[in-house]
């Protein structure tokens, strides 16, 4: 295998392909954003100066020893999570290289790291509620119930921004979703938004980005209530329009600061955390309302494919697997259809729709004196 070679014919070293892999990247500015730490963190000081038509599994596999001793010695443990995530990236950027013919195979590929749990939502029940109020323990992910997110919705119904939250946790936006979206991606009378692309905070400014995954970009559905928050929330916008004067800023963005500018993402999750605390509410990330849009559609019946495609994920597997152990409502639903459907099968004759009729036995025993007085 030739080395590759840069400008000057000297070999290039792993180092210098993530740079380049780095600066050519499509991806959002968020996900960009992770590759880069990755590289600035662990990467480039493990990995850069090698060569990288001679970095092999095992210099990969060491690398990760390496990094986990670093962390446990330094009294800070580093989470299977985070270690198969930096393999993510390195294997993402290796890949690049295998497609240009740059290396024959990905080392990360092949390396071995301890498997990495999901975590899983929780609900906050009113045992799990009681438990917080008592001790501050709060689960790592978790999702309102639908009378929460209802009492959520309530109290913050008058502020300026309720439309975008209302839309995020009926809807399942992403946070940069709800901030990229633009007048003219809705149709109020039709009752539509289409999701094209995402707002990020890049290098210190705001940046128009692509949608995560090409499945993000999808047109969702608007019910008549997101539908009305959203005719508020523009006349509202008009209204601060006209008081801000000839300085406003018409952006075309339908949530913004009172200057007409596009809001940032992490302004709503700063604004989204101070109402929690002012209100009271069970502890949740903003993102957690987008794991709440999804569970409450599943348990008020509808099917996974649509809230597959409500959330712009690829695979309907990882819908499933995220959301459907959730709500308890919905596995006792499903407990119950099935000891029915159990049941129901027992009085069956088998290949047919017929039901068995009690042997003549029992009915000579129901008919009897006795049978008749036990049942009376």
């Amino acid at each position: 295998m030739s080395r590759l070679r840069g400008p000057t014919g000297r070999a290039v070293t792993v180092g210098e392909w993530l740079a380049r892999w780095l600066q050519a990247h499509p991806g959002a500015a968020s996900t960009v954003a992770g590759y880069a730490g990755h590289i600035r963190l662990y990467l480039e000081p493990q990995l850069g100066q090698l060569l990288l038509g001679e970095l092999s599994v095992t210099q990969v596999q060491e690398m990760f020893t390496a990094i986990a001793y670093e962390h446990e010695k330094a009294g800070r443990p580093i989470r299977a999570a985070t270690l198969n995530r930096v393999r993510a990236t390195l294997r993402s950027a290796l890949n690049a290289a295998v497609r240009e013919g740059l290396i024959d195979t990905n080392p990360a590929a092949l390396a071995v790291l301890p498997a990495a749990p999901r975590p899983r939502a929780v609900v906050w029940t009113a045992a799990r509620v009681e438990h917080w109020a008592r001790t501050g323990e709060r689960p790592a992910v978790a999702v309102w119930t639908a009378e929460q997110t209802a009492a959520f919705l309530h109290a913050i119904r008058g502020h300026r921004l309720y439309a975008a939250y209302h839309l995020i946790a009926l809807r399942g936006l992403r946070r940069g979703e709800a901030a990229g979206l633009r007048w003219f991606d809705v149709d109020l009378d039709e009752g539509t938004a289409v999701i094209s692309g995402q707002l990020q905070r890049r290098n210190g400014r705001l940046v128009a980005c692509p949608p995560k995954t090409a499945h993000s970009a999808r047109v969702i559905a608007l019910d008549h209530t997101t539908v009305a928050a959203l005719r508020a929330h523009r006349d509202r916008q008009r209204n601060e329009a006209a008081l801000y004067g000839a300085r406003y800023r018409d952006s075309g963005y339908v949530f913004t600061n009172l200057n007409g500018n596009p809001v940032d993402p992490g302004r709503l999750t700063h604004v989204f955390q101070q109402m929690l605390t002012e209100h009271a509410l069970p502890p949740v990330r903003l993102h957690d309302l987008r794991h709440g849009a999804a569970t409450l559609a599943l348990a008020a019946g509808v099917e996974l494919k649509v809230v597959q495609d409500m959330l712009g994920h690829s695979s309907i597997v990882l819908t499933a697997d995220t959301y459907t152990s959730v709500l308890p409502q919905v596995a006792q639903t499903a407990a119950e259809k099935t000891a029915a459907h159990v049941l129901q099968a027992g009085w069956r004759l088998p290949g047919t729709t017929r039901h068995r009729r009690p042997s003549r036995r029992k009915r000579r025993t129901a008919a009897s004196p006795a049978g008749r007085r036990a049942a009376a």
